[in-house]
């Protein structure tokens, strides 16, 4: 008995001390969110220059909510930023005469190229207000020193350098640790340039793989070095020279090859400021970073439109799955369900559907496809592609009126491929564990990962790929208006960019999420209009559960660092079992 009583008051206190532990974090996450929520709208001073320092990620979509951009663990803002945001608010600054310039402040940018290039064309036209944009980095990665090319005057720290020496893709590939661990991934594909499966079953890219990797990252190379040349005043073949010697290894190299306009302190940055803006070395400046001028109002200039009328854009990130999806992943029910939303909304009289996503789920991107269809033929659909819209991403895309991409967008694969593992010798040599079964009828343990698949059901998941590819390239023939041997001709899985879409037809025009907003105003015929988003957000609950549910992923983010990459690259393996509409593998251009 007095064990018993030992034991229960153990656990009362060890339920009670979680309690507490619980209520004091929770007390603490309250109040550090109440003080979010009682900043009031932020007015700015004269004379005041727009501090970008883009050091977290940038996602297609912010938050109107000052909690949208909180992370519930460790109780701080900046977890992200919203690429819709981000491009208001170089707007707002644009029309605000409070705001005399913008100051870049770079070294790494969370982005992929389209998203930079998205934002270079958003300081592109800022810069046509007549006010200045001064770049400064104590380094430059590659997509830094691209964005921060479109500055007026360009500089780095004298100990700095620029990472700028081309772009490369690598891939990796486990098949010998496949066959070490006796597993065969027992790949079926459709269409000669559908790799998907490669990293399965090559130690290496096959030459159609090759072929299309060196032709995209070619494309978007290109872009790049055009938009530096002309921002720069220098000709293609100069940057491609500084690239191929990586004559910016060093600030004085950088220098004497024209790449920056000249090197400095931080201190000294602010005298350069102080110039642009002409007041005295003693005067003090007055930089506004984003997360406060996100909170200031629009300028007189920018009045709110007073209007019903609306566009709604449909934001759709991530893997495409069955189910209802989140911020990070497209579910089928949850996306078609926010097109369906917007379709019968009266007042929305158009939509921009912006895509990021290298695919996934056959059968979920037929889902959204359909409720694409269906709004088309109600009110103008405009399909606005970001870093990737490739495969089941192209699939959800080809139903819309008009299809818009930036040269950077990585799209096409369109193809089928599917893959059920046999890992029969891993449980028998390797774990020392054996299966057996009965069955009623010859394909009851049809896709056991138990043993290999039969030449009967092999050609029965062939015949289901084909079937699934014809579907695919018959929606796309049916959107882009073209014959079906033309698509079949340019599908075959074959990964394209942007650029490279355009001048095949696969998109209609160049522009990014802006851009797409105005082609669908154009389209339907409006001169004021306001946004409303879709899906609708969730609740302020359901997302500290969601966010506690991430930080396992985030931690390991952190320990990882640069490695992190290949590890979510390995837990896609299990992502990539059954008939799927799927880029090859995450594409990494750095």
């Amino acid at each position: 008995m007095k064990e018993f009583f030992k034991f229960m008051f153990a656990s009362m206190l060890g339920v009670f001390l979680t309690f507490v532990l619980f209520f004091l974090i929770m007390v603490g996450m309250l109040a550090s969110i109440a003080t979010i929520a009682s900043r009031d709208t932020v007015d700015i001073d004269s004379q005041s220059v727009l501090h970008l320092k883009l050091t977290t990620e940038i996602v297609d979509r912010g938050g109107q909510s000052p909690f949208d951009s909180f992370d519930f663990m460790s109780l701080s803002l900046g977890k992200s930023i919203g690429l819709n945001d981000l491009l208001e608010n170089i707007e707002k600054a644009k029309a605000d005469d409070k705001i005399e310039g913008i100051y870049l402040d770079l070294s790494i940018i969370p982005a992929g190229w389209s998203t930079v290039h998205e934002v270079r064309q958003a300081l592109d036209d800022f810069r046509e207000s007549g006010k200045f944009i001064v770049s400064y980095g104590e380094t430059y990665l590659q997509n830094a020193y691209y964005l921060g090319s479109v500055a007026d005057e360009l500089y780095l720290h004298p100990e700095g350098m620029i990472d700028f020496r081309g772009l490369n893709s690598e891939l990796f590939f486990i098949k010998d640790m496949l066959g070490r661990l006796g597993i065969d991934p027992q790949v079926i594909r459709h269409g000669e340039y559908k790799s998907a499966g490669e990293p399965f079953f090559l130690d290496k890219m096959s030459p159609e793989n090759r072929e299309q990797t060196l032709a995209y990252i070619s494309a978007i190379w290109n872009n790049i070095t055009a938009d530096i040349a002309r921002s720069r005043g220098l000709t293609i073949n100069h940057v491609n020279e500084v690239a191929d010697g990586m004559f910016t290894r060093n600030a004085a190299m950088a220098v004497e090859w024209d790449m920056i306009d000249g090197v400095a302190f931080h201190d000294e940055m602010m005298d350069v400021l102080r110039n642009h803006m002409g007041i005295d070395e003693d005067d003090d400046i007055n930089l506004v970073t984003f997360e406060q001028y996100a909170r200031a109002p629009r300028p007189g200039s920018m009045p709110s439109p007073r209007t019903r009328d609306r566009i709604a854009v449909v934001y759709a990130s991530g893997n495409i799955i069955s189910g209802e999806g989140g911020d990070r992943v497209i579910g089928s029910d949850g996306t078609a369900r926010a097109i369906r939303e917007a379709r019968l909304n009266d007042n929305v009289k158009a939509i921009v559907f912006r895509i990021n996503s290298p695919g996934g789920s056959a059968l979920a991107s037929d889902v959204i496809l359909r409720e694409v269809k269906l709004a088309a033929q109600e009110k103008p659909v405009i399909a606005s592609m970001g870093d990737v819209a490739a495969s089941g991403g192209y699939y959800i895309a080809c139903g819309a009126d008009w299809i818009m991409a930036n040269p950077t967008t990585i799209t096409g694969s369109i193809g089928v491929f599917g893959m059920i593992p046999n890992m029969q010798e891993f449980f028998n040599e390797k774990l020392g564990v054996n299966f057996d079964n009965v069955k009623t009828n010859q394909f009851a343990d049809f896709g056991s990962i138990t043993r290999p698949l039969t030449r009967a059901e092999h050609q029965m998941i062939q015949d289901m790929i084909s079937e699934v590819y014809d579907t695919f390239i018959g929606h796309v023939a049916e959107g882009r208006g073209l014959p079906l041997s033309v698509v079949d001709e340019l599908g075959a899985g074959r990964v394209w960019s942007g650029s490279e879409a355009k001048q095949n037809g696969l998109i209609d025009e160049f522009g990014g999420l802006q851009a797409a907003i105005s082609k669908a105003a154009e389209l339907a015929e409006l001169e004021e209009y306001r946004i409303i988003e879709y899906p609708t957000r969730k609740d302020l609950l359901t997302r500290i559960l969601e966010d506690f549910g991430g930080v396992k992923d985030r931690m390991i983010q952190k320990e990882l660092g640069s490695a992190y990459t290949y590890y979510r690259q390995l837990q896609h393996i299990e992502e990539m079992t059954g008939i799927l509409t799927r880029l090859p593998y995450d594409i990494i251009i750095e």
